[in-house]
């Protein structure tokens, strides 16, 4: 099956690349990532905060088919809605370093909508370290069920 989500890691950088359009209006694929039930839901994780805005933070924790929790943290540099959000995130208890996010929000049509993520990363081993991981696999799989769960908020 083709991955709608679109993971690009440009040669001798130190970022990535993920794009995706989404058949859900602007205002829906932005919910999705600034409401923290919504944003458990999709990701599949524990949100412990979300404050969507400038100087707000975040911390995530996932549980592992072991039951270890891993937690993801970060700070929202800037919020623009429906437009940007630029936001650090961290692993926590891993020897990734802090990365930079910058999410972009675009309008298509009145219906579909498009995102593209640059994640900007302390190094290019850093950056190809992270590549090692089913990286790709998860976000797609993330992305597909962020589709699924805000469609049925579009019809209602």
């Amino acid at each position: 099956m083709e991955q709608k989500t679109k993971v690009t890691a440009p040669e001798g950088a130190q970022e990535v690349w993920i794009k995706r359009e989404f058949d859900l209006p602007l205002n829906l694929l932005f919910k999705a990532y600034t409401e923290p039930e919504l944003v458990a839901q999709w990701m599949g994780t524990k949100v412990l905060k979300l404050e969507s805005k400038r100087h707000g933070s975040y911390q995530f924790e996932t549980t592992d088919p072991k039951g270890n929790a891993h937690r993801f943290n970060g700070t929202i540099h800037e919020f623009k809605p429906e437009k940007q959000i630029v936001r650090t995130f961290e692993m926590e208890n891993t020897s990734f370093p802090i990365q930079l996010e910058y999410l972009t929000f675009e309008e298509l049509t009145p219906t579909t909508s498009k995102l593209i993520i640059q994640i900007v990363y302390k190094s290019l081993s850093d950056r190809d370290n992270m590549l090692k991981l089913p990286f790709a696999f998860g976000i797609n799989m993330a992305h597909d069920r962020l589709q699924k769960i805000v469609s049925r908020l579009n019809q209602e």
